[in-house]
């Protein structure tokens, strides 16, 4: 039986990590929820590993939730609820503070957890006839485990919008908003998931998850004496590391640095 995502690591170390249920349009339930949060912590502390990319099979990216997982927890209580969203965060929380540099490929529509999964990626790129929706009102609910990261993606301004109308937004729409990076032909995802790829792989992976912590630290401001001693720290730290030393040495004797060979 085929599983609800698969998984192939290149010998770049670029694993992708592809949703599998076409048939529902990649819809989320617990056995996909679980299995994604397994395979990104794997991928993830796997030293062989450089790059993850994110992608779908089918039409869609994801619908969002399951019909059949949704009737499952109707008859839930709110400690029976409670649990199961917290296994939604959790494979949220995963993908949005993984080490390793991660891409969105998106291929078709993505709607409620999905818009959740492509703002948890450091890089999104879409396909032009992609389209994004924050649908949970529609059915008394609220986009709440989505929401630190979609709001961190578009803005407090857009979300109140797109939050409280659920109405859909296209891939060019997204691209204003901040949610994606760049938008092309749906012929042309590939070479441009190939060619960020390619960019990742050219700098140091230590020095890219340092990036990451960085960015963390810094978006919560402010910019005062603590946080301009800690960015100084970083930085005497990740000079005198080995990827540091090798990277300066390798630019100065103009030669490629050894993530890069």
């Amino acid at each position: 039986m085929t599983g609800p995502l698969t998984t192939d690591i290149d010998r770049s170390g670029v694993a992708t990590v592809t949703l599998n249920r076409p048939q529902v349009h990649n819809a989320f339930d617990d056995a996909l929820i679980a299995a994604l949060t397994a395979e990104f912590k794997r991928v993830g502390s796997d030293p062989a590993v450089r790059v993850v990319v994110l992608a779908a099979s089918g039409k869609s990216f994801s619908a969002g939730a399951d019909l059949n997982w949704m009737k499952r927890v109707a008859a839930y209580t709110e400690a029976e609820n409670l649990r199961d969203i917290e296994a939604l965060a959790e494979l949220l929380r995963t993908l949005n503070f993984l080490e390793r540099p991660t891409i969105a490929a998106v291929q078709g529509n993505a709607f409620g957890g999905g818009v959740g999964l492509v703002a948890c990626c450091d890089i999104a790129l879409a396909a032009e006839g992609a389209n994004f929706a924050l649908t949970e009102v529609r059915l008394g609910l609220i986009p709440g485990t989505v929401g630190p990261y979609v709001v961190a993606a578009i803005g407090e301004r857009a979300s109140r919008r797109y939050f409280l109308t659920a109405e859909r937004f296209d891939a060019q729409a997204a691209l204003r908003l901040g949610l994606v990076h760049e938008v092309m032909p749906a012929d042309g995802l590939d070479a441009a998931v190939r060619r960020h790829v390619d960019a990742l792989l050219a700098c140091g992976p230590a020095a890219q998850a340092e990036s990451k912590d960085l960015i963390r630290r810094v978006a919560r401001g402010p910019i005062d004496a603590e946080m301009i001693a800690d960015t100084a720290r970083r930085m005497a730290r990740i000079r005198v590391s080995p990827e540091g030393r090798e990277g300066i040495a390798a630019f100065l004797e103009k030669r490629k640095p050894r993530w890069a060979s």
